[in-house]
């Protein structure tokens, strides 16, 4: 299975609202397939214009590392790897909470969602919730 249009479209609109819901500070959400290419993007209201990178740069990373962001940020704190890997990636890769894999049926990464906006363990509540209600897996 691959993430489509209307998958990537529920996984933002269930976290946001989740956002919402637990009185988080306005979400930025992104969707990437298995490449690490954009499916989807939504900022919601007051949230600020540079958030598309940052949902990005943790989706990225995920997707490109195959670990979400809870794994990466626990290497990053290891030592240097994660900083020279990110050299590798030119800098496109950021190693914290927030970034969470897309696993199918089958357990195969289909991509990635990346949210930011509050602290990142909320971001990754919130990606989570989105994907669990495109009835796929998250990996945080």
């Amino acid at each position: 299975m691959q993430l489509n249009q209307a998958a990537a479209r529920r996984i933002i609109s269930v976290a946001l609202a989740h956002g919402l819901e637990h009185g988080m500070k306005p979400l930025s959400v992104v969707v990437l397939d298995a490449g690490g290419h954009p499916i989807a993007f939504e900022r919601a209201d007051g949230a600020s214009p540079g958030r598309f990178e940052i949902a990005r740069a943790k989706a990225y990373g995920a997707v490109m590392l195959g670990m979400g962001g809870v794994a990466q940020a626990a290497r990053a704190a290891q030592g240097s790897f994660m900083a020279t890997l990110n050299g590798v990636f030119q800098g496109r890769v950021l190693p914290v909470p927030g970034g969470v894999l897309v696993r199918d049926a089958e357990g195969m990464v289909i991509g990635a969602v990346g949210v930011t906006g509050d602290t990142s363990e909320n971001d990754a509540e919130a990606a989570l919730a989105g994907i669990a209600a495109a009835g796929l897996t998250g990996e945080a």
